[in-house]
C-alpha cells in the first residue's frame, strides 16, 4: 500500500513537472478591482502576443517597491525590445487599498495596477510573501516566477521575458537563484 502510494505521488509530480516544461500552468480566474472601483477577472489579462509580467507587491513593502521602481527605469525600453506588459497586483486590504491610486500615481508607474483586496488571486497563484513575480508566456501561461528582491533580480527578469518573447525560454534552465522556478 505505501509503496503505491509513494508511486502514484511520483507518477503526479513527474507528469506535473512535464506539463511545465511543456508551457507552464493556467492563469487561475479570479476577479480583481481596477484602480478606477471597475472589476476585470484575472483572465482577462491581454498583451496580444507577448509575455506578461505579473508582480505581487504591497504599498507597505520596501523591496517590492524597489523592485517596482527599478523595473519602472527600464520598463519603455524592455517594452520596445520585448513587447511585455507589467500588471502589478497590489494585495493591500480594504483598509489599506484607498492609498493604492495615490501612491501609484505618486510614483509614475506605467503599469496596469490593480487591487487583490480579498487576497483571492494571491492564494490562488500561491504567493506566500511579496514581492511574487510571474512571467506568463503568449497563451496566459505561467512558465517563470520568482520570490523576493534583491538588487541585480531585474536582470534575471530581463533575460526570461526576452526568451519569453522570442519563443525560446526553457523553464528547465536556471535564469535565477533557487526562488525562481517553473
Amino acid at each position: 500500500m505505501k509503496k503505491t502510494f509513494l508511486s502514484f505521488w511520483i507518477t503526479l509530480f513527474m507528469v506535473s513537472g512535464l506539463a511545465a516544461q511543456q508551457g507552464g500552468r493556467d492563469l487561475p480566474s479570479v476577479t480583481l478591482k481596477a484602480l478606477d472601483g471597475s472589476t476585470l477577472s484575472s483572465t482577462d489579462f491581454e498583451n496580444e502576443d507577448g509575455p506578461i509580467i505579473v508582480s505581487f507587491w504591497a504599498t507597505w513593502c520596501k523591496p517590492c517597491i524597489l523592485e517596482l521602481m527599478t523595473i519602472h527605469e527600464e520598463y519603455i525600453d524592455m517594452q520596445d525590445e520585448t513587447g511585455v506588459k507589467l500588471i502589478a497586483i497590489s494585495i493591500d486590504d480594504a483598509r489599506n487599498s484607498p492609498k493604492v491610486a495615490p501612491f501609484v500615481a505618486g510614483k509614475g508607474w506605467e503599469y496596469e495596477v490593480y487591487i487583490d483586496e480579498n487576497a483571492d488571486f494571491k492564494r490562488a497563484m500561491g504567493v506566500n510573501n511579496v514581492p511574487h513575480t510571474f512571467v506568463l508566456n503568449a497563451d496566459r501561461q505561467i512558465v517563470w516566477e520568482h520570490n523576493s528582491y534583491s538588487p541585480g533580480d531585474e536582470e534575471d527578469l530581463y533575460e526570461v521575458v526576452e526568451a519569453v518573447a522570442e519563443g525560446t525560454f526553457d523553464p528547465s534552465e536556471s535564469h535565477s537563484g533557487p526562488d525562481s522556478h517553473e
